[in-house]
């Protein structure tokens, strides 16, 4: 059985959470983000953006389903927030990035911008009756007619909240790219040639 909490010393180096204040930090659920790439909503909400006090705090601000994470209401305290994942309180918005050191940051944006969300295509595959499925780096899975104009490491503009597709970008020689690993992590660069 797994447990629901880790301790400071062995969290991942991405989140931006001190190590020696505490000794014991909440593990996001199970999700379509890894644990590297994603936190908790309950220690975001009290640790990182600094608006409850405690996770009981954290949790009455989820039971006045005021708090979405991609266009849905959330009253998940483990819930794990990740990359490009679009968090609302209220009337704030926040994307999640990575920073050039590679911890997650939760950003402010507008309201145009919290409207939609892109996502990587990490692969596609077949499934009955001859459809083809796109999958994407949040766990997402979308039924598509044409297979042929996507590719894994395209990007798909998700509008939000009802998560549809609305546009699509790949990943070819000019196209700009953000680093989600690497010694540039964080970084946003200009696609020169792909091998």
């Amino acid at each position: 059985m797994s447990s629901s909490h880790m301790k400071r010393l062995t969290m991942p180096r991405s989140w931006p959470l001190t190590r020696k204040t505490d000794i014991w930090v909440q593990k996001p659920n199970p999700g379509g983000h890894s644990d590297e790439m994603c936190m908790p909503l309950g220690v975001i909400l009290r640790d990182v953006l600094d608006l409850a006090h405690n996770l009981r705090e954290a949790k009455r601000m989820l039971a006045t389903r005021q708090v979405l994470v991609d266009g849905r209401i959330e009253t998940d305290l483990g819930r794990g927030v990740g990359l490009m994942d679009v968090l609302t309180v209220g009337e704030d918005s926040f994307r999640c990035i990575l920073d050039v050191n590679g911890k997650l940051r939760y950003r402010s944006i507008s309201d145009k911008a919290a409207a939609s969300k892109l996502c990587r295509v990490m692969g596609k595959s077949t499934i009955t009756d001859g459809k083809t499925q796109i999958h994407l780096h949040d766990g997402r899975n979308i039924l598509v007619s044409d297979a042929k104009l996507y590719d894994s490491g395209d990007t798909l503009v998700i509008s939000l909240p009802d998560q549809s597709v609305a546009g699509h970008h790949p990943f070819s020689k000019g196209a700009t790219a953000y680093l989600t690993g690497g010694s540039h992590i964080g970084i946003t660069a200009k696609v020169v040639s792909r091998d």
